[in-house]
């Protein structure tokens, strides 16, 4: 199981990711349902978007109206994200999109590339800023975040074309 390998604090995120999608309605777990739930509850995560102020509080409410208008373009589609989330060797997660296993998958590389045997939440949020295709990126993008600066900041190389980010 792919809770074996998160911390505590990341197996609580993505709990509340699936209980999100459930109750709107997703057949999936999408990267948006994985960067509200990290948005909410990783002071960390915030911290890379300048600390939790007006651009949290920005994307927050964007990740809020998505079933009354802003991911309505989303409902009954799958989340693919970027071409690699379309042609990877990413576990299957059952119950998540192309892209967010993807993310995960970078996840579980970064913590294992540290030596770690458990994912935390700044890996997954590495994971959704790799992929500048995906719903997350989208809705960073939307609230002014410059998702390849971001994929930057937290060390990871952008999944189109897995060119390196930053330099």
């Amino acid at each position: 199981m792919i809770e074996d390998r998160l911390s505590e604090q990341l197996g609580a995120v993505v709990a509340t990711a699936r209980r999100r999608a459930a109750r709107g309605g997703d057949r999936e777990v999408d990267t948006a349902h994985l960067l509200h739930s990290l948005l909410e509850s990783d002071p960390v995560v915030r911290a890379f978007l300048g600390g939790g102020g007006a651009q949290t509080a920005k994307l927050l409410g964007y990740l809020a109206q998505r079933s009354i208008g802003y991911g309505l373009r989303w409902r009954h589609t799958v989340e693919t994200g970027g071409p690699h989330a379309r042609t990877t060797d990413a576990p299957f997660v059952a119950g998540w999109s192309p892209a967010a296993a993807v993310a995960m998958a970078v996840a579980l590389d970064r913590a294992s590339a540290r030596g770690e045997a458990r994912a935390d939440a700044v890996d997954l949020f590495a994971g959704l800023a790799a992929d500048t295709d995906c719903r997350a990126a989208e809705v960073l993008r939307t609230a002014g975040v410059d998702v390849t600066g971001l994929a930057a900041g937290l060390d990871v190389r952008c999944i189109r074309g897995d060119t390196p980010v930053g330099g």
